[in-house]
Protein backbone atom coordinates (compact mmCIF):
# COMPACT_ATOMS: atom_id res chain seq x y z
CA UNK A 1 0.00 0.00 0.00
CA UNK A 2 1.20 3.50 -0.85
CA UNK A 3 1.64 6.01 1.96
CA UNK A 4 -0.61 9.05 2.13
CA UNK A 5 0.29 12.56 3.22
CA UNK A 6 -1.38 12.03 6.59
CA UNK A 7 0.50 8.79 7.20
CA UNK A 8 3.81 10.42 6.29
CA UNK A 9 3.25 13.38 8.63
CA UNK A 10 2.27 10.97 11.41
CA UNK A 11 5.48 9.02 10.78
CA UNK A 12 7.56 12.20 11.04
CA UNK A 13 5.91 13.02 14.36
CA UNK A 14 6.67 9.52 15.66
CA UNK A 15 10.33 10.06 14.76
CA UNK A 16 10.35 13.41 16.58
CA UNK A 17 11.29 15.16 13.36
CA UNK A 18 11.01 18.92 13.76
CA UNK A 19 9.14 20.36 10.77
CA UNK A 20 6.64 23.05 9.80
CA UNK A 21 3.70 22.49 7.47
CA UNK A 22 2.22 25.06 5.06
CA UNK A 23 -0.97 24.55 3.05
CA UNK A 24 -1.38 26.25 -0.32
CA UNK A 25 -3.05 25.69 -3.71
CA UNK A 26 -1.72 22.99 -6.00
CA UNK A 27 1.60 23.99 -7.59
CA UNK A 28 3.50 22.28 -10.39
CA UNK A 29 6.70 24.34 -10.52
CA UNK A 30 9.18 25.86 -8.10
CA UNK A 31 8.16 29.32 -9.29
CA UNK A 32 4.53 28.70 -8.34
CA UNK A 33 5.56 27.28 -4.98
CA UNK A 34 7.69 30.37 -4.30
CA UNK A 35 4.61 32.58 -4.51
CA UNK A 36 3.21 30.95 -1.37
CA UNK A 37 6.25 29.98 0.74
CA UNK A 38 9.18 31.85 -0.81
CA UNK A 39 8.86 34.73 1.66
CA UNK A 40 9.20 32.43 4.69
CA UNK A 41 12.98 32.22 4.46
CA UNK A 42 13.43 28.52 3.66
CA UNK A 43 15.31 27.05 0.71
CA UNK A 44 13.20 25.92 -2.22
CA UNK A 45 14.09 22.60 -3.79
CA UNK A 46 13.66 21.09 -7.22
CA UNK A 47 13.28 17.33 -7.51
CA UNK A 48 13.68 15.22 -10.63
CA UNK A 49 13.05 11.53 -11.26
CA UNK A 50 15.58 10.23 -13.80
CA UNK A 51 16.20 6.85 -15.35
CA UNK A 52 19.12 5.25 -17.15
CA UNK A 53 19.15 2.89 -20.11
CA UNK A 54 18.74 -0.11 -17.82
CA UNK A 55 15.56 1.45 -16.36
CA UNK A 56 17.16 2.13 -12.98
CA UNK A 57 15.68 5.18 -11.29
CA UNK A 58 17.27 8.15 -9.52
CA UNK A 59 15.78 11.02 -7.51
CA UNK A 60 17.93 14.13 -7.77
CA UNK A 61 16.97 16.68 -5.12
CA UNK A 62 18.70 20.05 -5.40
CA UNK A 63 18.35 23.66 -4.37
CA UNK A 64 16.34 25.65 -6.88
CA UNK A 65 19.42 27.74 -7.76
CA UNK A 66 21.70 24.73 -8.33
CA UNK A 67 22.55 24.06 -11.96
CA UNK A 68 22.43 20.34 -12.72
CA UNK A 69 24.00 19.22 -16.00
CA UNK A 70 22.51 15.82 -16.77
CA UNK A 71 25.30 14.86 -19.17
CA UNK A 72 27.98 15.55 -16.57
CA UNK A 73 25.96 13.81 -13.87
CA UNK A 74 25.53 10.81 -16.15
CA UNK A 75 29.29 10.59 -16.67
CA UNK A 76 29.95 10.89 -12.94
CA UNK A 77 27.63 7.93 -12.38
CA UNK A 78 29.52 5.91 -14.98
CA UNK A 79 26.61 5.87 -17.44
CA UNK A 80 28.20 7.80 -20.31
CA UNK A 81 27.12 11.21 -21.57
CA UNK A 82 23.60 10.22 -22.60
CA UNK A 83 22.89 7.66 -19.94
CA UNK A 84 20.29 9.69 -18.01
CA UNK A 85 16.93 10.99 -19.10
CA UNK A 86 13.66 12.05 -17.54
CA UNK A 87 11.64 9.11 -16.25
CA UNK A 88 8.13 8.76 -17.72
CA UNK A 89 5.11 9.81 -15.72
CA UNK A 90 4.18 6.15 -15.30
CA UNK A 91 7.21 5.68 -13.06
CA UNK A 92 5.98 8.42 -10.74
CA UNK A 93 2.65 6.68 -10.33
CA UNK A 94 3.83 3.08 -10.27
CA UNK A 95 7.07 3.35 -8.27
CA UNK A 96 6.88 6.54 -6.19
CA UNK A 97 3.07 6.58 -6.00
CA UNK A 98 2.94 10.35 -6.44
CA UNK A 99 1.39 12.44 -9.23
CA UNK A 100 3.24 14.80 -11.53
CA UNK A 101 4.87 17.68 -9.66
CA UNK A 102 5.19 15.76 -6.39
CA UNK A 103 8.61 14.10 -6.69
CA UNK A 104 10.19 14.23 -3.24
CA UNK A 105 12.68 12.31 -1.10
CA UNK A 106 9.74 11.41 1.14
CA UNK A 107 8.37 9.17 -1.63
CA UNK A 108 11.12 6.69 -0.76
CA UNK A 109 8.99 5.64 2.20
CA UNK A 110 7.02 3.45 -0.21
CA UNK A 111 8.32 -0.09 -0.48
CA UNK A 112 8.07 0.01 -4.28
CA UNK A 113 10.76 2.72 -4.30
CA UNK A 114 13.31 0.70 -2.34
CA UNK A 115 15.62 0.40 -5.37
CA UNK A 116 15.47 4.10 -6.30
CA UNK A 117 18.74 5.97 -5.72
CA UNK A 118 18.69 9.39 -4.02
CA UNK A 119 21.20 12.17 -4.71
CA UNK A 120 20.92 15.20 -2.41
CA UNK A 121 22.42 18.61 -3.07
CA UNK A 122 25.17 19.31 -0.55
CA UNK A 123 23.83 22.87 -0.44
CA UNK A 124 20.97 21.66 1.77
CA UNK A 125 23.41 21.30 4.66
CA UNK A 126 24.08 25.03 4.74
CA UNK A 127 20.39 25.96 4.99
CA UNK A 128 18.43 26.23 8.22
CA UNK A 129 15.30 24.83 6.59
CA UNK A 130 14.50 23.31 3.23
CA UNK A 131 11.15 22.97 1.48
CA UNK A 132 9.75 19.67 0.18
CA UNK A 133 6.31 18.36 -0.75
CA UNK A 134 5.00 15.59 1.55
CA UNK A 135 3.73 13.30 -1.29
CA UNK A 136 1.29 15.96 -2.50
CA UNK A 137 1.86 19.37 -4.06
CA UNK A 138 -0.79 21.30 -2.15
CA UNK A 139 1.34 21.25 1.00
CA UNK A 140 4.95 22.23 1.72
CA UNK A 141 6.91 21.15 4.77
CA UNK A 142 10.04 22.90 6.02
CA UNK A 143 12.77 21.00 7.86
CA UNK A 144 16.54 21.01 8.26
CA UNK A 145 18.90 18.59 6.55
CA UNK A 146 19.54 16.89 9.91
CA UNK A 147 15.84 16.16 10.32
CA UNK A 148 15.66 14.94 6.74
CA UNK A 149 18.56 12.60 7.51
CA UNK A 150 16.68 11.30 10.53
CA UNK A 151 13.74 10.35 8.32
CA UNK A 152 15.92 8.76 5.64
CA UNK A 153 17.85 6.65 8.13
CA UNK A 154 14.56 5.47 9.66
CA UNK A 155 13.68 3.82 6.33
CA UNK A 156 17.14 2.32 5.92
CA UNK A 157 18.63 5.02 3.70
CA UNK A 158 22.09 6.49 4.15
CA UNK A 159 21.88 10.12 2.96
CA UNK A 160 24.24 10.92 0.09
CA UNK A 161 25.01 14.63 -0.32
CA UNK A 162 26.70 15.52 -3.60
CA UNK A 163 28.17 18.63 -5.21
CA UNK A 164 25.83 18.59 -8.20
CA UNK A 165 27.59 21.49 -9.92
CA UNK A 166 31.02 19.82 -9.90
CA UNK A 167 32.48 18.67 -13.20
CA UNK A 168 35.35 16.28 -12.46
CA UNK A 169 37.26 14.64 -15.27
CA UNK A 170 36.18 11.04 -15.85
CA UNK A 171 38.62 8.74 -17.61
CA UNK A 172 40.93 5.77 -17.25
CA UNK A 173 42.93 7.36 -14.45
CA UNK A 174 39.90 8.97 -12.77
CA UNK A 175 36.89 6.65 -12.44
CA UNK A 176 33.34 8.02 -11.97
CA UNK A 177 33.11 9.52 -8.49
CA UNK A 178 29.38 8.74 -8.07
CA UNK A 179 29.41 5.17 -9.37
CA UNK A 180 28.63 3.87 -5.87
CA UNK A 181 25.25 5.62 -6.02
CA UNK A 182 24.03 3.63 -9.03
CA UNK A 183 21.25 1.31 -7.81
CA UNK A 184 21.91 -2.39 -8.01
CA UNK A 185 18.51 -3.27 -9.42
CA UNK A 186 15.36 -2.05 -11.11
CA UNK A 187 12.55 -0.77 -8.86
CA UNK A 188 9.46 -2.83 -8.29
CA UNK A 189 6.68 -2.29 -10.78
CA UNK A 190 3.31 -0.76 -10.12
CA UNK A 191 0.53 -2.49 -8.26
CA UNK A 192 -1.27 -3.49 -11.48
CA UNK A 193 1.89 -5.18 -12.72
CA UNK A 194 2.31 -6.92 -9.37
CA UNK A 195 -1.16 -8.36 -9.77
CA UNK A 196 -0.23 -9.77 -13.15
CA UNK A 197 3.06 -11.30 -12.08
CA UNK A 198 1.76 -13.55 -9.27
CA UNK A 199 -0.81 -15.09 -11.60
CA UNK A 200 2.00 -16.39 -13.76
CA UNK A 201 4.38 -17.37 -10.98
CA UNK A 202 2.16 -19.97 -9.25
CA UNK A 203 1.54 -21.70 -12.56
CA UNK A 204 5.24 -22.08 -13.08
CA UNK A 205 5.74 -23.38 -9.55
CA UNK A 206 2.74 -25.72 -9.44
CA UNK A 207 3.28 -27.51 -12.75
CA UNK A 208 6.74 -29.08 -13.02
CA UNK A 209 6.47 -29.65 -16.78
CA UNK A 210 6.11 -25.97 -17.45
CA UNK A 211 9.41 -25.34 -15.71
CA UNK A 212 11.24 -27.34 -18.34
CA UNK A 213 9.46 -25.66 -21.22
CA UNK A 214 9.77 -22.08 -20.01
CA UNK A 215 13.59 -21.96 -19.95
CA UNK A 216 13.61 -23.15 -23.58
CA UNK A 217 11.33 -20.30 -24.56
CA UNK A 218 13.56 -17.84 -22.72
CA UNK A 219 16.73 -19.30 -24.20
CA UNK A 220 15.70 -18.68 -27.80
CA UNK A 221 15.23 -14.93 -27.44
CA UNK A 222 18.61 -14.72 -25.72
CA UNK A 223 20.30 -16.26 -28.76
CA UNK A 224 18.42 -13.92 -31.04
CA UNK A 225 19.31 -10.95 -28.89
CA UNK A 226 22.98 -11.84 -29.06
CA UNK A 227 22.77 -11.99 -32.81
CA UNK A 228 20.91 -8.72 -32.86
CA UNK A 229 23.59 -7.13 -30.72
CA UNK A 230 26.28 -8.35 -33.09
CA UNK A 231 24.47 -6.93 -36.09
CA UNK A 232 23.80 -3.68 -34.29
CA UNK A 233 27.48 -3.36 -33.46
CA UNK A 234 28.24 -3.50 -37.19
CA UNK A 235 25.46 -1.14 -38.23
CA UNK A 236 27.07 2.20 -37.26
CA UNK A 237 29.87 1.59 -39.79
CA UNK A 238 27.44 1.89 -42.73
CA UNK A 239 25.29 4.63 -41.26
CA UNK A 240 22.02 2.70 -40.96
CA UNK A 241 21.71 2.63 -37.18
CA UNK A 242 18.25 4.10 -36.54
CA UNK A 243 18.83 4.75 -32.83
CA UNK A 244 22.09 6.59 -33.51
CA UNK A 245 20.45 8.64 -36.26
CA UNK A 246 17.61 9.71 -33.95
CA UNK A 247 20.06 10.66 -31.19
CA UNK A 248 22.10 12.69 -33.69
CA UNK A 249 18.95 14.54 -34.77
CA UNK A 250 18.15 15.45 -31.17
CA UNK A 251 21.77 16.46 -30.52
CA UNK A 252 21.49 18.95 -33.37
CA UNK A 253 18.01 20.25 -32.60
CA UNK A 254 18.06 20.48 -28.80
CA UNK A 255 20.80 23.12 -28.39
CA UNK A 256 19.15 25.28 -31.05
CA UNK A 257 15.76 24.88 -29.41
CA UNK A 258 17.10 25.77 -25.97
CA UNK A 259 18.96 28.85 -27.16
CA UNK A 260 16.11 30.25 -29.24
CA UNK A 261 13.32 29.61 -26.74
CA UNK A 262 15.33 30.86 -23.78
CA UNK A 263 16.05 34.11 -25.65
CA UNK A 264 12.49 34.75 -26.79
CA UNK A 265 10.75 33.72 -23.56
CA UNK A 266 13.51 34.89 -21.20
CA UNK A 267 13.66 31.49 -19.51
CA UNK A 268 16.81 29.82 -18.24
CA UNK A 269 17.99 26.86 -20.29
CA UNK A 270 18.22 24.72 -17.15
CA UNK A 271 14.49 25.13 -16.61
CA UNK A 272 13.73 24.12 -20.19
CA UNK A 273 16.03 21.11 -20.21
CA UNK A 274 13.66 19.00 -18.11
CA UNK A 275 10.77 19.83 -20.45
CA UNK A 276 12.92 19.02 -23.47
CA UNK A 277 14.00 15.69 -21.98
CA UNK A 278 10.37 14.75 -21.48
CA UNK A 279 9.65 15.68 -25.10
CA UNK A 280 12.55 13.52 -26.28
CA UNK A 281 11.26 10.60 -24.22
CA UNK A 282 7.87 10.79 -25.92
CA UNK A 283 9.06 11.62 -29.44
CA UNK A 284 11.91 9.09 -29.72
CA UNK A 285 9.74 5.96 -30.37
CA UNK A 286 7.72 7.74 -33.07
CA UNK A 287 10.80 9.17 -34.77
CA UNK A 288 12.54 5.78 -34.69
CA UNK A 289 9.45 4.17 -36.23
CA UNK A 290 9.29 6.73 -39.05
CA UNK A 291 13.03 6.40 -39.70
CA UNK A 292 12.80 2.60 -39.82
CA UNK A 293 9.93 2.82 -42.31
CA UNK A 294 11.98 5.18 -44.48
CA UNK A 295 14.98 2.85 -44.33
CA UNK A 296 12.86 -0.16 -45.30
CA UNK A 297 11.33 1.78 -48.19
CA UNK A 298 14.83 2.70 -49.41
CA UNK A 299 15.92 -0.93 -49.27
CA UNK A 300 12.84 -2.02 -51.21
CA UNK A 301 13.32 0.65 -53.88
CA UNK A 302 16.98 -0.30 -54.28
CA UNK A 303 16.17 -3.98 -54.63
CA UNK A 304 13.48 -3.33 -57.23
CA UNK A 305 15.78 -1.02 -59.20
CA UNK A 306 18.56 -3.61 -59.18
CA UNK A 307 16.23 -6.41 -60.28
CA UNK A 308 14.83 -4.29 -63.12
CA UNK A 309 18.31 -3.33 -64.28
CA UNK A 310 19.41 -6.97 -64.35
CA UNK A 311 16.38 -8.04 -66.37
CA UNK A 312 16.63 -5.15 -68.84
CA UNK A 313 20.33 -5.66 -69.50
CA UNK A 314 19.75 -9.36 -70.16
CA UNK A 315 16.93 -8.79 -72.61
CA UNK A 316 19.16 -6.46 -74.69
CA UNK A 317 21.44 -9.24 -75.89
CA UNK A 318 23.49 -10.94 -73.19
CA UNK A 319 24.76 -14.41 -74.15
CA UNK A 320 23.32 -17.54 -72.62
CA UNK A 321 26.54 -18.08 -70.66
CA UNK A 322 28.26 -15.08 -69.05
CA UNK A 323 30.97 -14.52 -66.42
CA UNK A 324 28.32 -14.67 -63.72
CA UNK A 325 27.13 -18.05 -64.86
CA UNK A 326 23.73 -17.37 -66.43
CA UNK A 327 22.25 -20.17 -68.58
CA UNK A 328 19.33 -20.53 -70.94
CA UNK A 329 18.22 -23.99 -71.99
CA UNK A 330 15.05 -25.53 -73.32
CA UNK A 331 12.82 -27.75 -71.23
CA UNK A 332 9.80 -29.01 -73.11
CA UNK A 333 7.34 -26.26 -74.01
CA UNK A 334 9.18 -23.55 -72.03
CA UNK A 335 12.62 -22.02 -71.79
CA UNK A 336 14.10 -22.17 -68.29
CA UNK A 337 16.46 -19.32 -67.40
CA UNK A 338 18.68 -19.92 -64.38
CA UNK A 339 20.96 -17.21 -62.96
CA UNK A 340 23.90 -17.90 -60.68
CA UNK A 341 25.47 -14.89 -58.96
CA UNK A 342 28.79 -16.51 -58.13
CA UNK A 343 30.40 -18.76 -60.77
CA UNK A 344 29.45 -20.73 -63.89
CA UNK A 345 27.81 -24.05 -63.22
CA UNK A 346 26.40 -26.84 -65.41
CA UNK A 347 22.78 -26.53 -66.48
CA UNK A 348 20.42 -27.48 -63.68
CA UNK A 349 17.88 -30.31 -63.98
CA UNK A 350 14.48 -29.59 -65.54
CA UNK A 351 12.23 -27.18 -63.64
CA UNK A 352 14.85 -26.09 -61.09
CA UNK A 353 14.12 -24.01 -58.02
CA UNK A 354 14.06 -20.23 -58.48
CA UNK A 355 13.60 -20.13 -62.26
CA UNK A 356 11.80 -17.78 -64.60
CA UNK A 357 9.64 -19.56 -67.21
CA UNK A 358 9.29 -17.94 -70.64
CA UNK A 359 7.66 -19.27 -73.82
CA UNK A 360 10.08 -20.31 -76.63
CA UNK A 361 9.17 -17.21 -78.67
CA UNK A 362 10.74 -14.97 -76.06
CA UNK A 363 14.26 -16.27 -76.88
CA UNK A 364 16.34 -15.38 -79.92
CA UNK A 365 17.86 -17.97 -82.21
CA UNK A 366 21.32 -17.45 -80.76
CA UNK A 367 20.18 -18.38 -77.26
CA UNK A 368 20.16 -14.86 -75.76
CA UNK A 369 17.25 -13.30 -73.83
Amino acid sequence: MAYTKEQLLARLQELNVDFSCYDHPVVLTVEEQAKYVGHLGGALSKNLLLKDKKHRLYIVSALSATKVDMKILSQRLGLGKGGLRMAPEESLLEVLHVPLGCVTPFALINESASAVSLLLDQGFKSKQSCYFHPLTNDVTIALSSNNLDKFLMSIGRQPAYVDLEASPVVGKDSPPDLADLVPSGVPNSSEPIKNVTPTNVPRQNDVPKEKTSLPEVKAKPKVQNKGAEKTQSKIPSNGTNVEKFVNDVFDIMCPLFLSEVSKKLNIKQEELSSILDGFKEQATPDLESVTTSLKNAAYTAGFEAGSETMLNSGLKGRPSRNPRGGHIHENGPHLTIVCSLFRPSPPPPPFPRRAWLLPPAAAADDGTW
